[in-house]
């Protein structure tokens, strides 16, 4: 087939993807080990191959050409020539249509057919057999953009982290049910930013949104084979393209203006991001894009044959330690960052990417090639510190300026609600940033990400109403999901309309959202806890694209909304909640008192075995600026803090200033009261419960 009305050249190997100039588009890929490369171009619809042409200049491994005349909105794909050896980790199958990594466009879904795979299904030797069909119509197709877009005075709103409050939420989760949303907003990257989700957001005091990965995905065929769909996305195949099915209009601007309107908003974007994996599966996957382009280059493999590392549970490990792949995961961060405007990113199985040939490397050279960028330096990074290899539990490990899921505050936070014994200790660790974990390296106390729920296990609600995940809709027999949720039913297993239950359910809700948002570190809340969203307690809702994983908005609990904005607004007014520095019980310069002093109830320093004893269940703590900060006077704020989960218990005030008392201004147990003095020394404290105080003036 040719070309006509377009005159080619050789064009140029940077920059690497598809690059549309005005007056043509210039095409460079990457593939070390392929012997010849060919573009595929297409009709329109996409559905007719028009043109199939070679790619003759090389530049080391880059292969590139220039068609002046070729316009935005063309679709296209690659076709790499090469040796089909699996055991020798070669992959080349020219009968398949493959992705451009680099494409900012991805069209068309995946029909799960047996010639999208590069070997013969059923063929008794497996993936050793080829298979010689054409994919082009069972595959998506890249296409040509032109990313230019009117941004006007956009600008990043550079939350300083110590202000920081993430929201975790997912783009058809948040918006299939929000009230007052038009159709065409409904599971869109447009609804994910209109006016009234922008109202809510703005109201609960929210300053960066966490995205779940809208780099374009697939949908697992035992997925679909279940009538099920890959809802969370993390199966990504295109590092660079928006995932399609959130756009309206099929265009990426769908995706720019979103972030547009949330930055006029004040608020962050962040995408949580897969470069640990791509949606190729193992040995058994489909071709599909980088197996296809040169599999031995950009996959980690057992002994660089046929088997694929597989230390992300997906089947395959991208191959980062490859300066190409590395480039490829460069290239996309700047892109999104450059280009689409967010202001950073939640790496998923972060470790995989700081994983070198001796192990994790906090020095290896994905974290240092972040770590010297200026385009990256100036954005959020948060690490999920751990993966499915050998010693992939790095948490702690991280270096700045990247922050850390922290899931020893998740555990610890639920078990000590839950009632488990001896877990006080654990809570005070918590409280204060886990500085046991992230206190070296001239790490801040804001690098612990404090999360309690967040889009893998179950809701808020669902902790506090389940004692076992109901998975079942799953269609896995609810053998999939973490077994352990250190959940609790509180005495009936799932909904109730019990009132006591239910008051005591509600309460338990307030207690662990105060938790996190009075400790020191990151606060992160999942959509839809700060309005009682259940899941009816699947704690894996990865394929379900429904009511069961969507927000149910219409059954909102108003009372539990006003609570959780009441406890960011208390959050933004007291500085000393969220310090960057962190606090050792030692003397400040200005006034020679300790910056963190800890109570039990009668007033007096625990010991370590009170600390430790089964029969604590109440502990206070006095919080004033950290003895570290440069600049800051004695008469900054004070806060004095009681988290009780036994019974009613009264509580010694610490000593006043003259002329000043102890107001408390939060008490979980009376979530509707305002601020009250206190007169004398000591206080009651209800069971159960959470209360903040604050020295004001004496009237």
């Amino acid at each position: 087939m040719t070309l006509l009305n377009h005159s080619m050249s050789a064009g140029r190997p940077n920059p690497i993807g598809a690059t549309f100039d005005g007056e043509g588009v210039n095409f460079a890929v990457f593939s070390e080990h392929g012997e010849r490369v060919e573009l595929c171009l297409f009709d329109p619809t996409g559905a007719h191959e028009i043109a199939r042409i070679q790619l003759l200049e090389r530049d080391g491994d880059v292969w590139h050409i220039y068609i002046a005349g070729l316009t935005p909105g063309a679709q296209y794909g690659y076709r790499v020539h090469g040796p089909y050896a699996p055991e020798e980790g070669h992959r080349f199958n020219p009968n398949k249509l493959l992705l451009d990594p680099y494409a900012k466009r991805i069209t068309g879904n995946i029909a799960w057919n047996d010639a999208i795979m590069g070997y013969t299904i059923g063929a008794k030797a497996e993936d050793l057999s080829y298979d010689p069909r054409d994919s082009a119509p069972y595959v998506p197709r890249s296409v040509i953009v032109d990313p230019t877009f009117q941004w006007g005075t956009d600008a990043p709103p550079e939350t300083d982290l110590a202000d920081t409050l993430l929201y975790e939420a997912h783009v058809k989760g948040m918006t299939a049910e929000f009230p007052g949303l038009t159709s065409g907003q409904r599971g869109k990257y447009l609804g994910m930013a209109s006016e009234p989700i922008l109202d809510h957001l703005t109201k609960l005091g929210v300053t960066t949104v966490q995205l779940l990965p809208v780099h374009a995905f697939l949908d697992d065929k035992f997925l679909i084979d279940a009538n099920l769909t890959n809802y969370w996305g993390y199966q990504s195949i295109g590092f660079f393209a928006p995932e399609p099915r959130y756009m309206d209009q099929a265009g990426i601007w769908e995706f720019q203006a979103m972030v547009r309107r949330f930055h006029a908003a004040g608020i962050e974007v962040i995408l949580d991001v897969v470069y640990n994996h791509s949606g190729e599966g193992n040995h058994l996957g489909p071709t599909l894009s980088l197996r296809g382009l040169d599999n031995k280059s950009y996959y980690r493999l057992l002994d660089e044959g046929r088997y694929y590392i597989n230390d992300t549970g997906t089947g395959n490990t991208l191959n980062v330690r490859h300066p190409m792949v590395l480039r490829m995961i460069m290239d996309s961060l700047c892109y999104w960052v450059e280009v689409m405007h967010v202001d950073g990113f939640r790496f998923d199985l972060a470790t995989v990417l700081g994983r070198e040939v001796e192990g994790f490397n906090r020095n290896g050279g994905f974290l240092d090639a972040v770590g010297q960028d200026p385009v990256l330096s100036r954005v959020k990074l948060i690490a999920e510190p751990w993966d499915l290899g050998p010693g992939g539990y790095q948490l702690g490990n991280w270096p700045h300026p990247f922050l850390e899921y922290n899931d020893r505050y998740r555990d610890g936070i639920r078990k000590f609600w839950r009632g488990d014994a001896g877990m006080t200790a654990q809570l005070g660790k918590r409280l204060l940033g886990s500085a046991n974990v992230y206190d070296h390296s001239g790490r801040a106390a804001t690098s612990s990400i404090n999360f309690v729920t967040c889009h893998d296990g179950m809701t808020l609600r669902d902790l506090v109403s389940y004692n076992q995940k109901n998975n079942y809709a799953n269609g896995e027999d609810n053998r999939d999901g973490k077994d352990d949720n250190y959940s609790s039913n509180m005495g009936v297993e799932g909904q109730t309309d019990d009132p006591e239950i239910n008051a005591a359910r509600a309460q338990r809700q307030r207690n662990i959202l105060a938790t996190a948002f009075l400790s020191q570190g990151t606060p992160m809340l999942l959509a839809g806890d700060e309005i009682g969203n259940t899941q009816g307690g699947n704690n894996n809702t990865f394929g379900q694209d429904n009511p069961i994983g969507w927000v149910n908005w219409g059954d909102a609990d108003e009372d539990l909304l006003a609570f959780v904005q009441r406890l960011t607004q208390l959050r933004r007014d007291h500085k000393v909640l969220r310090q960057t520095r962190f606090l050792h019980s030692r003397p400040r310069s200005a006034d020679g008192k300790p910056d963190l002093f800890w109570r039990l109830p009668n007033g007096r320093a625990p010991t370590r075995e009170e600390w430790e004893n089964d029969a604590t269940k109440a502990i206070c703590v006095e919080i004033r600026t950290s003895s570290s900060t440069p600049y800051y006077s004695a008469s900054d704020d004070v806060i004095f803090l009681v988290v009780n989960n036994g019974d009613q218990i009264t509580v010694e005030l610490p000593p006043c200033p003259e002329g000043k008392t102890w107001e408390v201004i939060l008490d979980t147990s009376a979530p509707k009261d305002g601020p009250q003095c206190i007169t004398g020394q000591s206080t009651q404290i209800n069971a159960a419960s959470v209360c903040v105080f604050v020295l004001v003036p004496i009237a």
